[in-house]
Order: C-alpha cells, then sequence, then structure tokens
C-alpha cells in the first residue's frame, strides 16, 4: 500500500473519530501539505457529517471558528499547512485560551528528517500556539501514516477531552511523509471503506468540570453572611454554554436569599428579568452613589467587568470579597482583594447549602434597605438618560448605547467590538441590554479578528448584530470573504470615528493634534462602503437618529451579511460622556438634598 494512501486512511480515521465525539464544523485552510486532511475533511463534508468552510487566511479562519465553538459551546477544527500559516493562528489561540473558548488546530508539518535541515516551508512550529494552549499534540514524527487506528482514536479522544474539560485551544501537529496525495482511484477505495463502515469510534464522553475533583477543595469554602448587606458583581460569562441557564437559576435562588442589589455586565449572560438588577450601576458609582462601605461585603462572579468606576469601588470596599470563576484556576483578581473558588458559581452554591450556611429565614431588613436604594437611584438614572440622550439628530456613541438595546429584536444576540462598545453599553445601555446573549471576547481584549468572530456567530446563531469601530473593521477585513460562500446573517453596524476614538476618552497629552493622529487614532483613508460594495455587501449610510430604525429593519430584512455606516465626532463624543457623569452627578446630589428636606418636613 502506497504512503499517499496510508497518509488518507489516517486523516480519514482521525476526522472521523473527532465527529464520533461531536465535531460538527471544519475551517479549512489552503495548503499541499496537509492535502491529505482537505480530501478527507471534503469527503465528510460531501456526506452530510460535517459542514466544511474554506478560508485563504489562516488568522480570520481561527476566528471564524472561535465565533462558532463559542456560540455552539463545541470545539471547531481549523486544518492548516505547514511553516508561517501556524503562527497566523496564535491571535486567535490566544483569545480561546483566555475567554475560555474550545477550538482544535490541526497543522500538517514535515516529517522528522526534514526537520533542522534547511528543508523548504519548514520551521519549529510545533513551539508556535505551546503556551496558550491546553494542550499540544504530535503525530509520529515519521509521518501520520504510521499510526494505528487504535491510537488515533486514543490521540482524538485526549484532544478533545483537553479542548472541553477546561476549555480552550488545543494543537495537534501532524507530520506528514511524501507522497503527499493519493491518486483518484486511491482516494475512491478509502472513502469506499469507510462507507462500509470500517471506521467505527464510540462517542466521547466528555466530563464536565463540575463532575471532576475540584482543586479549591483543598481549600476552605470561602463564604459571605447573607444576613448582612451585600453587592453581586457579575462580570463576563466565561462558563459553557450549557451550564448558563443552571448559572441564572443559581444567582435568582441566591439573590433571594440574601436580597442583594446585582451589578451585573452586559457580556455577563444574566436574565433581563433578574431580581435585585441594578441597571445603570456605572453611572451610579461615578456620580456619588452612596453605598455603606462598612462591612459591605461583595460577591463577585467571573473576570471583571470594564469599568475603571467599579474598581475604584471596590478597592474602597476592602478585602470582604469572594471571587467565584467557572473552572479557571488561574487568578482573575487584578485588585488582589477576593477569596478566589473556581469550582463554579453553581457547585458553590450547594456547597454552602449542604455544610448548613444558608438559611431563607434571615433578616433582610439592611439589605432591603440597600436594594430600595439602588432601585431607586437606578430608576432615577434611567429618567434622566432618557431625557438627556434623545434619539433625534446627530448621532453620538452614548446615544447609540442606550438606545439600540431599545431598538433591535429582543431575540437577536449583539457582538460587541472590544474598544469603545462594549464600554459603552455598561454605560449607557441599561436593562433593556440583557434581553438578548452579548458576546464580547474580552479574554485578550483586542480589535483583532473582529469581523471574522461576529461572522462565526452569525454562522451558528441566525441573524446578529455586530457593532463595532471602523479600525477593528479594517483591521479584520479579510472576514468580508466569507460572506459570498457562506452567506451568514450579519448586521455590521460599524461606527467611523475616524480612527482610535476611544484614545480621545484617555487623558492623553500630545504635541498637536497631528502628533496624536499619527501616534494613537491612526484613521485610515479607506472608504469602507466601497469596501463593502467591492466584496458585494448590500449597505446604508445612517446619517441621523431618526433613520437609524429604519435602516435596522431594512438590514435585517436581508438574507445575508449587511454594512450599516453611521459616523461620529469622537473629540465630542468623549466631551459628552463627561457631561453625562458631571450632570448627572449633580442631578443626583439634587434629588438627595431634595429628599432630605421632605424628610425633615414630613418629620
Amino acid at each position: 500500500m502506497s504512503i499517499a494512501r496510508k497518509n488518507l486512511i489516517a486523516c480519514q480515521e482521525l476526522l472521523v473519530a473527532f465527529h464520533a465525539m461531536g465535531l460538527e464544523h471544519i475551517v479549512l485552510c489552503p495548503g499541499s501539505r496537509s492535502g491529505p486532511l482537505a480530501l478527507a475533511a471534503g469527503e465528510l463534508a460531501n456526506r452530510g457529517l460535517l459542514k466544511l468552510v474554506s478560508c485563504i487566511d489562516e488568522r480570520s479562519a481561527a476566528f471564524l471558528a472561535l465565533g462558532i465553538s463559542t456560540a455552539n459551546g463545541k470545539a471547531v477544527v481549523v486544518i492548516t499547512t505547514s511553516g508561517s500559516a501556524v503562527a497566523n493562528l496564535l491571535p486567535a489561540a490566544i483569545e480561546a485560551d483566555r475567554s475560555t473558548q474550545p477550538i482544535l488546530f490541526l497543522t500538517a508539518d514535515r516529517p522528522i528528517r526534514l526537520k533542522n535541515c534547511g528543508s523548504n516551508q519548514t520551521v519549529n512550529q510545533e513551539e508556535f500556539l505551546r503556551p496558550a494552549c491546553r494542550s499540544f499534540e504530535q503525530g509520529p514524527n515519521a509521518g501520520i501514516h504510521h499510526l494505528p487506528a487504535d491510537e488515533i482514536y486514543a490521540l482524538v479522544s485526549k484532544c478533545w477531552q483537553k479542548a472541553h474539560c477546561f476549555p480552550g485551544p488545543v494543537h495537534l501537529n501532524l507530520p506528514i511523509e511524501e507522497p503527499l496525495h493519493a491518486s483518484l482511484i486511491e482516494q475512491k477505495e478509502v472513502f469506499k471503506l469507510s462507507l462500509k463502515g470500517s471506521f467505527k469510534f464510540k462517542k466521547g464522553n466528555i466530563p464536565n468540570f463540575h463532575d471532576l475533583p475540584c482543586k479549591d477543595s483543598l481549600f476552605s469554602l470561602p463564604s459571605l453572611d447573607p444576613s448582612s448587606p451585600g453587592v453581586v458583581v457579575v462580570g463576563p460569562w466565561r462558563g459553557k454554554s450549557e451550564n448558563l441557564a443552571a448559572f441564572q437559576v443559581a444567582l435568582r435562588k441566591w439573590q433571594s436569599i440574601c436580597g442583594w442589589p446585582v451589578f451585573a455586565d452586559p457580556l455577563s449572560g444574566v436574565s433581563f428579568d433578574q431580581p435585585g438588577l441594578i441597571s445603570n450601576w456605572d453611572l451610579l458609582l461615578c456620580s456619588g452613589l452612596s453605598i455603606p462601605k462598612k462591612d459591605m461585603q461583595v460577591l463577585r462572579l467571573g473576570p471583571m467587568p470594564s469599568s475603571r468606576n467599579l474598581e475604584d469601588w471596590l478597592l474602597s470596599i476592602g478585602k470582604v470579597q469572594v471571587l467565584i470563576t467557572e473552572g479557571d484556576y488561574r487568578n482573575l483578581d487584578p485588585l488582589g482583594l477576593s477569596s478566589q473558588w473556581s469550582g463554579g458559581f453553581v457547585s458553590w452554591l450547594e456547597k454552602l447549602e449542604a455544610q448548613f450556611l444558608l438559611s431563607l429565614n434571615i433578616d433582610k431588613t439592611e439589605s432591603t434597605r440597600l436594594l430600595n436604594l439602588c432601585l431607586q437611584k437606578d430608576q432615577i438614572a434611567k429618567d434622566w438618560l432618557d431625557k438627556k440622550l434623545v434619539l433625534h439628530g446627530v448621532i453620538s456613541e452614548p446615544v447609540l448605547a442606550h438606545w439600540l438595546p431599545n431598538l433591535l429584536p429582543s431575540g437577536i444576540p449583539v457582538m460587541l467590538a472590544a474598544s469603545s462598545p462594549v464600554r459603552d453599553w455598561l454605560s449607557y445601555g441599561g436593562k433593556e441590554s440583557l434581553q438578548r446573549r452579548c458576546f464580547g471576547f474580552r479574554g485578550a481584549s483586542g480589535i483583532d479578528g473582529t469581523l471574522s468572530l461576529g461572522m462565526g456567530l452569525s454562522m451558528a446563531l441566525g441573524p446578529t448584530i455586530l457593532i463595532t469601530g471602523d479600525l477593528a473593521l479594517l483591521h479584520d477585513s479579510n472576514g468580508w470573504l466569507f460572506s459570498q460562500s457562506q452567506k451568514p446573517p450579519l448586521v455590521v453596524l460599524v461606527i467611523d470615528n475616524g480612527g482610535g476614538g476611544i484614545f480621545k476618552q484617555i487623558n492623553l497629552e500630545t504635541e498637536s493634534n497631528d502628533s496624536f493622529q499619527r501616534l494613537f487614532a491612526m484613521p485610515q483613508t479607506i472608504d469602507i462602503l466601497s469596501l463593502a460594495k467591492s466584496h458585494g455587501i448590500p449597505y446604508r449610510q445612517v446619517s441621523c437618529l431618526e433613520d437609524l430604525q429604519l435602516a435596522l429593519d431594512w438590514s435585517l430584512s436581508m438574507s445575508g451579511p449587511v454594512l450599516l455606516r453611521v459616523c461620529t465626532n469622537p473629540v465630542l463624543d468623549a466631551d459628552m460622556r463627561r457631561e453625562i457623569r458631571m450632570l448627572f452627578s449633580k442631578h443626583l446630589q439634587f434629588d438627595y438634598q431634595k429628599n432630605s428636606q421632605l424628610n425633615e418636613i414630613n418629620g
């Protein structure tokens, strides 16, 4: 039997084994060394066993796969050839690692005889992704054709479990010997064998991390006193998709026991009708909301929201803080104030109940007083923002963030780019921002892969809205290449503020505006609408806030990707954000003084 035929058999068995484990999607990048993997993937796609997407850019391909896996909770396989192709996977591997999302990188490589001898397209690719990956696995150095079926299954099972148990990236490097490409007759014979069922594998049982021994069980369970006042802070959701519903139930239960107010990030996955929800907490904290600090407790769920106001407040509270993560044992407390327990919120609550540390019959007088205060101020903030940020006239980023959650259908998911959009939704989006699942990819907090991530989400979830800045969109413009072959129903709302507008929100002093533009904002001369047109993307320019609803309705009526462009002024928007904080702080102080006077009169 020829080596080329053996290569194809091994690759076919490998992908069939992954399919048996639960693999549904493959993203394929071009290459010769990866040819046997490509042929095997194509055959499985032809039989309807897998969904196959082709992509010429490995970096964009990896982010597309990450978007799909985030939506589905299952790893997507990315196949590349050898050499620098592997290096292009690193940005997505870093994001998958930090945002704890499963993804599998299958990279073709030269056999050992061609390594470290100047052979073409041969690099130390086995080292490229290792620091970011849950596991690195290597096929036989002499070539994958030496790998018997039972060892293929063992290797696949290990990779799948490593990618999903504590979700993250796994790199499987596969040396493939020449000749690489089986003849057409050999291909048909190999595929015929597989059709007869010669490749049979049992579906893998992937344990949930809640079912595994918890490292934190070696330490005492951190607890809080539900009979004393406290606050729940819920950061971006970093658990598995299938665990989110149980998390929401547990949060309702905890809040019913203690009566604490809940500060939730738009990316938290917290439901719209969560009891005790304080929607405008970021604005309230920066405006002098007088929460008593003495004996105040904080339950922090997940990583820190992107709020400086929250960080400052937590620093002022002190160390009566417990941080619960969903299986991530890495330190997620940049403030160094909390006791971290990583076994998951559901498990933490169950253990407290098992140890009789919780009771439904506790005195919640102080907590109820705190909650009512926060709810009252929250309503004041909502009413004030509705009047201040009117849906009329010139478009600004704060107004967009405040009204888009109201204008969009409640069931449509939203992806927020990791610069200004995610921060503005936190500050101005209100409770309506939680009417849908919001994704943000804040693991590494970069703008890399923004469009491709959105494409992947929409391929898995259906109609999806991506809210992004102009630089983030241009940085990943190869993501538009998916539009023709896949036609994902993604509405891209690009906020064109002439470059990195977020830097206008930072106190940066430069010698001149030209220096600021060159060193930080970096505006580009590319016409975003013309770029969309070149890719066959329908587009509209939205000139004023009155036209926004009509443009959204039009974009959601389309069957494929659509671009909506709004233009904003970053200088005026930065001034508006400062003005909102200043004026609302005065408004809140006036309301406090008015109520104090009324209380004196009534007293």
